[in-house]
């Protein structure tokens, strides 16, 4: 029978997964709060699908436990932990009605004839398909039946909602347009959201909080915009941020959250912002927008000379890769300017460059990126 909505947080402990020999997740601790939308962001292999399975109940446990509504549901069914799902291939049973897929679900629950029919009304208006409850899946363009995939893992009120790349098959401006619509479903829905992706694009638009992850491990976790402007390792600072990272050294901490550092390509010391645990070998977390064409240099600037390799239009900015060349050795960077800097960008010219310091940040080298120091977008 149809119940009240009951908006829960979701907890894990210590959450481990093996498959044979092979460890694919390793001791996850994650809350998630209550009406909170999570991004779990990662590579391939990093154990992100995984750590959703698990918590879904379609792959078992091996050590660990999952919490919801503060119940422990780690070893329950899927069908009992009140969660609803959203997969990448939608799922849609294709000789049932878009009203018939969202209905299904509540039928399996015991929800009366009538209860089923004004729930997939409401559904099927706050995903704007009202009037196209009629229609099969195979009249519906993907949008539209992700949409009804969407509305049917709603429509039974779940405690939890997972997210499995459902924007993936997609084109490029359908889900800029979808990624709004799940903005304004969840506002208006509050339910509790964990959302799996590798686009770096959509986790920025979605989510309140981004769990990074690397090699089975939570790598970091906070807001979109501390994670870009304090990415807390190179890995981060790479992946999410898609910054440049230059080899440097740590000098000394200067207090306020501040260090001095070497850099040798640049052969100069600078104060920069310290992300956690820096001390030794480290890396220089270099935004691409940080560079500007310049003939003066600002406080908290420093000038840099880059020899262009190569440089792409992009519309509203210019993208340059240039090559610093310092005392013994050399350094990639990619770099966006506003505009249009083709012909001042032309390969083998050099460029006079300022360089803002104060959107760099020192960051620890993470082991799988070590001796890599060139950026690479997610």
């Amino acid at each position: 029978m149809a119940g009240t909505s009951i908006v829960s947080g979701l907890e894990l402990q210590s959450l481990t997964k093996n498959f044979g020999p092979a460890r694919a997740v390793r001791g996850i601790n994650l809350s998630v709060a209550q009406g909170e939308f999570l991004t779990v962001l990662g590579p391939s292999g990093s154990g992100k699908t995984t750590v959703l399975r698990m918590i879904a109940g379609f792959t078992d446990i091996t050590g660990g436990l999952i919490l919801l509504s503060g119940r422990d549901v780690s070893r329950m069914t899927p069908a009992e932990r009140n969660i609803g799902m959203v997969f990448q291939n939608y799922a849609l049973f294709p000789h049932m009605s878009a009203g018939d897929n969202i209905a299904y679900g509540l039928k399996m629950r015991g929800w009366g004839k009538a209860e089923r029919v004004r729930r997939v009304d409401e559904m099927l208006e706050l995903v704007g398909l009202a009037g196209m409850g009629a229609r099969l899946p195979r009249e519906l363009s993907g949008g539209q039946q992700q949409r009804v995939a969407l509305a049917r893992a709603l429509a039974f009120r779940p405690e939890l909602l997972l997210m499995d790349e459902p924007l993936g098959a997609l084109d490029r401006e359908l889900r800029i347009r979808m990624a709004g619509e799940l903005r304004r479903i969840h506002a208006e829905t509050k339910t509790t959201v964990v959302y799996v992706t590798h686009d770096r694009e959509e986790a920025l638009t979605l989510s309140d909080r981004i769990a990074v992850m690397l090699d089975g491990r939570v790598e970091a976790i906070d807001t979109p915009e501390r994670l870009y402007r304090q990415p807390s390792s190179s890995f981060v600072a790479t992946f999410f941020g898609g910054h440049n990272l230059v080899a440097g050294k740590a000098v000394r901490p200067l207090g306020d959250g501040m260090i001095r550092v070497h850099i040798p390509v640049f052969d100069k010391e600078v104060d920069i912002l310290a992300g956690t645990h820096v001390s030794g070998e480290i890396a220089v977390a270099v935004p691409a927008q940080a560079f500007r064409f310049a003939q003066d240099v600002k406080p908290n600037e420093m000038r840099v000379t880059l020899q262009a390799h190569e440089s792409v239009y992009m519309g509203d900015v210019t993208r340059i890769v240039g090559i610093a060349h310092g005392p013994g050795t050399n350094s990639d960077f990619q770099i966006e300017v506003p505009g249009h800097h083709l012909d001042a960008a032309s390969a083998g010219r050099n460029l006079d460059m300022a360089l803002d310091l104060t959107r760099c940040v020192a960051v620890p080298i993470t082991e799988r990126v070590k001796g890599s120091h060139t950026a690479e977008a997610a």
